[in-house]
């Protein structure tokens, strides 16, 4: 049988406190340790437990609380956050889960709704709930060269793992003009050829150390095959199967695309939950995205996973966004600034473009970008959640 795991209550109300205590008691697979309405005290007692769950109630000092659980969920790998809230709402749900809360329960505290968030939890914790991937596979796509895709897909991934710090996973599927590991100033040991012939080899251990580490971060790249004859020897058959063990491991999955539009290109944007259609604000650019977008169209693809992605925008150019959306019958999802001189310092350097200016306007549109992607995860859960949450309406 598992262990029972440890829990630690922080809240400034004693009913809270003891609420919780009879629920976890009655529940028996969680063990109640103590309440405090101390951080210091509380993060001091979690360090020394294996697994712990602590249950956080924000409604007092709501920064510092949310502060605490950022830490903590950075810090201790085998700890567990749920945050309580007395006055929730749809902003501060998604911004608790983005700093690492594992689930979010409003007051009052219904017991059946709180066992059944423990039992997920405890599932989860103890190893016996059968794995479900949660992983996004975002794919960054154009069929016109030179229009910047590598830079979204580098400065994009780098940009989900620093904000969601899980593991996130770049891969460089231009087979024939792959620029990932320049742009990153990585000199990979391993590339997906060989990732490839090990399929029966891969897991967990060997994807984390197999795939090259960028710094200090928790992005980890693929680099493309260093020789155009070993491009043949890939089937559609082995890289889905490589797909399907990457979801297993990685919470995003962010693929800088080939231009070609063969078979390879259709199966990856067809598992793909995200495609950021990458073009600039030029007519040939223009009308290669349409003709693109109507093949798609009768390929069956949704049109929420096809997204348009103007690249080197400036808002003073002839054609605007509005002539854009005009053009292409669909809305402009995301446009990142054109800053030519920051980009191309990053590029030159092997850099991201956010240590190269964090404030410039680029670096803080790619910073967005990554904010609206993840937190649509979140939205996405709490539609499927919202009659458990009595939300407040902002004032």
């Amino acid at each position: 049988m598992s262990d029972i795991i440890q829990t630690i209550v922080i809240s400034e109300h004693g009913s809270t406190c003891e609420l919780i205590k009879l629920y976890l008691q009655e529940f028996e697979k969680f063990s109640f340790l103590a309440s405090t309405p101390d951080f210091s005290k509380a993060y001091e007692a979690l360090k020394e437990l294996r697994t712990s769950l602590v249950i956080v109630d924000i409604s007092e000092y709501q920064e510092q609380a949310l502060n605490f659980v950022s830490k903590v969920t950075a810090e201790i790998p085998n700890c567990r956050a749920i945050v309580l809230s007395d006055r929730p709402n749809v902003d501060l749900v998604i911004r608790a889960m983005r700093i690492g809360a594992s689930d979010f329960v409003s007051f009052p505290v219904i017991k059946d709704e709180f066992f059944s968030i423990l039992e997920k939890h405890y599932l989860d914790m103890s190893g016996q709930k059968p794995k479900k991937s949660k992983c996004r596979v975002i794919s960054v796509y154009s069929n016109k060269g030179g229009i910047g895709k590598t830079s979204v897909a580098t400065n994009l991934s780098l940009e989900l793992a620093k904000i969601t710090k899980e593991n996130v996973a770049l891969i460089d599927l231009n087979f024939q003009m792959g620029d990932v590991t320049t742009f990153l100033d990585l000199k990979p040991s391993f590339n997906i050829s060989y990732m490839l012939q090990n399929l029966d080899k891969i897991n967990e251990d060997f994807l984390l150390s197999t795939l090259e580490r960028y710094r200090n971060t928790s992005l980890y790249v693929l680099a493309d095959p260093p020789y155009f004859k070993q491009i043949d020897n890939i089937s559609v058959k082995d890289i889905s199967k490589l797909f399907e063990l990457l979801r297993d491991v990685f919470s995003y999955i962010v693929v800088d695309m080939s231009n070609a539009l063969d078979s390879r290109t259709m199966q990856i944007l067809e598992n793909s939950d995200l495609v950021l259609f990458v073009s600039i604000v030029n007519l040939p650019a223009l009308r290669n995205c349409q003709r693109c977008l109507e093949l798609f169209e009768k390929s069956g693809f949704s049109d929420d996973k096809i997204q348009i992605l103007i690249n080197r925008y400036m808002e003073n150019d002839e054609i605007n966004a509005d002539d854009v959306e005009e053009v292409l019958g669909k809305k402009v999802y995301w446009k990142i600034p054109n800053n030519y001189f920051t980009m191309m310092s990053a590029i030159n350097k092997g850099v991201p473009v956010s240590e190269i200016n964090s404030d410039s306007n680029v670096a803080l549109s790619y910073k967005n970008l990554a904010l609206m992607i993840s937190d649509s995860i979140f939205k996405k859960q709490l539609s499927n959640d919202e009659g458990r949450f009595n939300f407040v309406k902002e004032q």
